[in-house]
């Protein structure tokens, strides 16, 4: 079970989801609660995509025991798009675990992100409020129809 709840931590480590028009280009760097992963998250053509900018020594040091040489520069958000009423849904790549889950994600402001990962179809679940660290304000919003 620890190493389950251990597993459940790094997928919700690694949520940086923000809602966002289905073409917006760039959606700025975001960290997680502890400070240790930071992903870009940016347009992909019809969704959103996020990638590793920044991985603490800790974090670098769990991917190396994986088998990869670096955190940095992996692709972990794949395929956000809208889902309605301000919420996204895509695929979440923990390199740690060389697992692709579902995660989902809720706009609170221009500033704030809440992520939500769950596994075994919603019996475990996790949430973590994300801060976006590059400075940008701009107004981030998903359409409802998700267009």
């Amino acid at each position: 079970m620890s190493k389950f709840i251990t597993a459940l931590a790094a997928v919700a480590a690694l949520f940086t989801f923000v809602s966002a028009p289905a073409h917006a280009e760039n959606l700025g760097v975001w960290r997680n609660p502890k400070d240790n992963i930071r992903l870009h998250i940016t347009d992909c053509g019809p969704s959103m995509c996020g990638w590793v900018v920044y991985a603490s020594r800790k974090a670098e040091a769990d991917a190396k025991k994986s088998g990869y040489d670096t955190l940095v520069g992996q692709q972990v958000l794949r395929d956000f798009a809208p889902t309605g009423n301000g919420n996204m849904r895509g695929k979440v790549f923990v390199p740690t675990l060389k697992v692709t889950l579902s995660g989902t994600a809720e706009f609170v402001d221009a500033r704030t992100m809440r992520a939500k990962g769950c596994v075994l179809g919603g019996l475990f679940c996790k949430s973590q409020v994300w801060t976006r660290v590059d400075g940008g304000v701009q107004q981030v919003r998903v359409s409802k129809t998700g267009e």
